[in-house]
């Protein structure tokens, strides 16, 4: 009983003070909502057959047919799909088309690049150069190919540059250096595709310029000629 007296009180006090603020007049003289009329309507959904005709004006109906670009077994194949096909299987017939050398290949190459790198240096008077042997991360998939660390730092830019490559014919292949990783990116790819280097392969590179490889190739298959 204590608490319902209380309660009543102090809704009259609650009264009072609306009263001296005039809220009850505030809210009968607002607008009052006006009424909201829900207009949507029900919407029937037709399911419609994959294969059923398409319905067309006779305007479009009397076009030629465009090419269909989906791969569908009941459709033939279009000239732009043949091509789609043909460069896909291109780019990863480096991995289809692998090699891999035996170890007596690949000492024998080697043998090769230490031979011609002798010949380059001429007991230090000569330019500055390494060997490379390929491995399949050099010649298939990523084709990324990490130089010495040791000699990128003594001698190749601090920064990311361009390098061109020459092969042994004279012809000029350019490549990306990445200083950070002290390797060759884009470019290489191109590069090795072109010189159908495989796993096994030895390459001596000989620094001419501050960006600029002469590149001998000594192949892991004359190990077999």
């Amino acid at each position: 009983m204590a608490y319902e007296e209380q309660r009543r009180r102090q809704m009259e006090e609650d009264n009072r003070k609306l009263e001296e603020l005039h809220l009850h007049q505030l809210s009968a003289a607002g607008p009052k909502p006006s009424p909201v009329r829900s207009e949507a309507k029900s919407v029937k959904r037709v399911r419609v057959r994959r294969d059923a005709q398409v319905r067309q004006s006779g305007r479009v109906a009397s076009l030629p047919k465009q090419p269909k670009y989906r791969y569908e077994d009941d459709c033939p194949t279009t000239l732009v799909e043949k091509k789609i096909r043909r460069r896909g299987s291109s780019m990863r017939s480096d991995l289809i088309n692998r090699v891999y050398a035996t170890d007596e290949a690949r000492r024998h190459a080697n043998s090769m690049a230490e031979e011609l790198l002798g010949k380059l240096v001429r007991g230090g008077i000569g330019n500055p150069s390494f060997i490379k042997p390929m491995k399949q991360s050099h010649v298939t998939g990523g084709f990324w190919l990490g130089l010495p660390a040791q000699f990128c730092q003594k001698y190749l830019l601090g920064s990311d540059h361009t390098i061109t490559l020459e092969d042994e014919e004279g012809e000029e292949y350019e490549t990306r250096y990445l200083a950070l990783k002290t390797g060759l990116s884009a470019g290489w790819r191109k590069f090795a595709l072109e010189h159908n280097l495989v796993d096994g392969d030895c390459l001596v590179f000989e620094w001419v310029i501050w960006n600029k490889f002469y590149v001998y190739i000594m192949r892991q298959s004359s190990y077999y000629k």
